[in-house]
């Protein structure tokens, strides 16, 4: 079989997507005994009847990915792109697996040579239904530094520019305000608007050392004329790193988790909700559909697993716990476990690096 280039991201680094050739999936099932304790949501199954449902469900999937590749090269795709992974379990000690992703043609990027270049997402917001600026990417050829940027249309408005001051911050914590720049697009009125490159005076030597962003928008202009913004824009509570997981689980809006008192709830576009009501008022995201997404709270497992010393006994504490835990996480956080076994008998212990792939598991819930 061909070579297929597959993620779950959006974008392959070093290469551009030419053309999308629809959406795919493929399923595969299998049935044995092996999976009966992980069925049922037994703690107490053992070390070796974990390898074997590991190993099982490893060629569950290894099979069903196979059969996404076949179906990506029968429509002239050479790479699959948003590829998710979905297991269900059923009461006769089966196992389904469900892969989807979408078909896609991508070729290299030619090299050109002393070009740097940043992404960043923007870490703050506004609660209005406003052009929401989402991300940047600064881009530096030679002398020359160019800024581009990324707004939400939450109205898909047709909107024709935007005037806003840019605040970037480096690692050392020095900031620079770029001043009144005017983002102009050529096609505002879909959701993602794209701005025109803009020139801006950063050193490009520095591109690299800018570890933050912020947009503070003065006014923007639509097709019914122009607005102000005077309210000042929420600054993100969460690192880069964490944002970015979350936009990924949580669409590029996202800038909160979502979570409830039962008077209010905080969607995750970060707009803070009366408790009836069904939807967000921003972003019209349902409470439901994201309560339904947060089955299970890993702050209370993840102190647990603190408290302990090895590896062996974190699994222990995950055995407690796996039953509440989506099926989607349960072979990822199972295989965590079995590698963090492997590793520490060769290379001492591995109890943080296992905490810490566990964490990002739950990143962005």
């Amino acid at each position: 079989m061909a070579d297929i280039m597959m993620t779950s991201g959006e974008s392959f680094e070093g290469y551009e997507i030419v053309e999308y050739l629809g959406v795919i999936d493929a399923q595969s099932a299998a049935t044995s005994n092996v999976f009966k304790g992980f069925v049922a949501g037994a703690t107490d199954v053992s070390d070796s009847e974990s390898e074997k449902m590991t190993a099982r469900m490893g060629q569950v999937i290894e099979s069903t990915v196979s059969k996404l590749e076949k179906m990506a090269l029968r429509r002239g795709a050479n790479a699959i792109i948003g590829v998710s992974i979905d297991c269900a379990q059923f009461a006769n000690y089966s196992i389904g697996t469900l892969v989807t992703g979408t078909a896609v043609k991508i070729r290299k990027r030619e090299s050109v040579n002393n070009i740097i270049s940043k992404e960043l997402y923007v870490s703050n917001y506004y609660n209005r239904q406003i052009p929401r600026p989402v991300k940047i990417e600064l881009v530096g050829e030679g002398d020359s530094v160019y800024l581009k940027s990324w707004f939400y249309n939450y109205n898909f408005e047709d909107i024709k520019a935007v005037r806003a001051d840019v605040e970037l911050t480096n690692l050392y914590e020095e900031k620079w305000l770029l001043k009144s720049q005017d983002f102009v697009f050529e096609k505002g009125n879909v959701s993602l608007i794209e701005a025109e490159q803009l020139a801006c005076k950063i050193p490009a030597k520095d591109i690299l050392l800018i570890k933050d962003a912020k947009i503070i928008i003065s006014k923007y202009v639509t097709s019914n004329g122009i607005f102000p913004c005077n309210e000042m824009p929420i600054n993100v509570n969460l690192s880069q790193h964490r944002l970015a997981s979350l936009k990924e689980k949580r669409g590029i809006d996202a800038v909160a988790k979502y979570i409830t008192d039962g008077m209010i709830w905080t969607c995750n576009c970060g707009y803070v909700n009366e408790a009836g009501a069904e939807e967000c008022i921003i972003c019209s995201r349902k409470q439901e559909e994201m309560k339904r997404t947060i089955k299970f709270n890993p702050d209370e497992m993840i102190a647990k697993m603190q408290e302990k010393e090895y590896v062996i006994e974190l699994k222990d504490v995950l055995m407690e716990y796996i039953k509440n835990i989506d099926t989607q996480y349960r072979m990822e956080l199972l295989e965590i476990m079995e590698s963090g076994l492997q590793y520490e008998k060769s290379r001492g212990n591995m109890k943080q690096t296992v905490i810490e792939k566990v964490e990002k598991v739950f990143e962005g819930q």
